[in-house]
């Protein structure tokens, strides 16, 4: 009985992940509007199932990380109620954001329940040079080195895109016709006045959307920054899945839930559908509610965030795919004037609620469990 609920448990925390993290590799395509919504959730479940699955091979550095091993005694780690209750609070503390619309760290709250769960289940403490270096120096530093390299690499392929002779334009939209292009990025409001529209029925919007145009090399330039875009977006969720799925894994392992293989794998089905059933929220905040964004600033966005997580999962570093997305989008937004402040800061707020929430279900869970078991 005991082996079931570990696995329920374990596989509800992935379902959460899922939930919570699936479409943040994707936001840029949906914000920026290069593809829609559904499009862009496929791409993410395909795209985070092959990183989950490639999980097998490359990060098993993680595994052992999130086991709880070396930062409580392994006696602690042995008793059953202490993975489960690790798992239950971190994926209650990620289904209740996911249900916000806050899109948090997983990886923030493992921690926190590992911490909580720990001190509670512990009589000899945590080691706290394990925790500081080991898992919160990566998440701490990651999102300002994101920021950073957001902010550099923008400003840098403007400058390449204006040396090159691609310049912008904003094409008016009614569904998924063109009803005008106006040069340059004038802001929709100016567009739109700048275009004849026809009468519109109700219910129908029109819309603003910013492209580039030109060629490099004998190649439309829109076409190659859309494949490029796609390619970013989906690096970045082969890695949030590479990341990830051996964080939840190690808990069924810890567990003696399944076996490595088994865990994995079950882990990256559950994921993909939490990300397929309950993504839309999270999906809303991170596409549109951060900052304004056209199709070369998500670029640059997921080009930071994709190459951070791979080295950091090589690595077997705990950052957070979270932060670091949201990192790279903060730093596009300052430098673009357009980020939005008070939706980043609420962000910023349930990232500080995240841990100290997860402490606290993690011990009463492990209290709870300790009972029953």
């Amino acid at each position: 009985m005991s082996l079931i609920l570990a696995a329920f448990i374990g596989l509800l925390l992935a379902y959460a992940n899922g939930a919570n993290d699936n479409f943040k590799g994707v936001a840029t395509l949906f914000g920026s509007g290069t593809t829609s919504y559904r499009r862009a959730l496929l791409w993410a479940a395909v795209t985070t199932a092959l990183g989950s699955l490639t999980a097998l091979v490359l990060a098993r550095g993680l595994l052992a990380a999130f086991s709880g091993k070396g930062l409580v005694p392994a006696e602690v780690i042995a008793d059953p109620s202490f993975p489960l209750a690790v798992a239950l609070s971190a994926g209650v503390t990620v289904l209740l954001a996911t249900r916000l619309g806050f899109p948090i760290s997983t990886t923030h709250a493992l921690i926190g329940a590992l911490v909580g769960a720990g001190l509670l289940a512990s009589p000899k403490g945590l080691n706290i040079g394990r925790l500081g270096n080991g898992f919160l120096f990566p998440l701490l530093v990651s999102p300002f080195i994101a920021i950073l390299l957001a902010g550099a690499l923008y400003p840098a392929l403007h400058g390449v895109r204006k040396r090159l002779g691609i310049e912008r334009e904003t094409c008016v939209c009614i569904g998924r016709d063109v009803v005008g292009v106006v040069p340059g990025s004038p802001g929709a409001e100016q567009a739109l006045a700048m275009v004849s529209l026809p009468t519109l029925s109700v219910g129908t919007v029109a819309t603003c959307q910013v492209r580039y145009r030109g060629e490099v090399l004998g190649f439309r330039v829109r076409s190659m920054l859309d494949f490029g875009h796609y390619l970013s977006a989906g690096l970045v969720s082969f890695a949030r899945g590479l990341n990830d799925t051996p964080k939840i894994a190690a808990l069924l392992l810890a567990g003696s839930a399944l076996g490595p293989r088994s865990a994995i794998v079950g882990v990256a089905v559950a994921i993909a559908a939490g990300g397929m059933l309950s993504a839309r929220r999270v999906a809303e905040t991170m596409s549109h509610r951060v900052t304004a964004m056209n199709p070369g600033q998500g670029l640059s966005a997921n080009l930071v965030t994709g190459l951070l997580v791979v080295g950091a999962s090589h690595f077997g570093m705990p950052v957070s795919t979270t932060h670091v997305s949201c990192g790279s989008l903060f730093g596009i937004g300052a430098v673009t004037r357009q980020a939005r402040w008070k939706a980043i800061g609420q962000i910023l707020l349930a990232w500080i609620i995240t841990l100290p929430l997860a402490g606290i279900l993690g011990a009463l869970f492990v209290s709870a469990l300790r009972a029953a078991l």
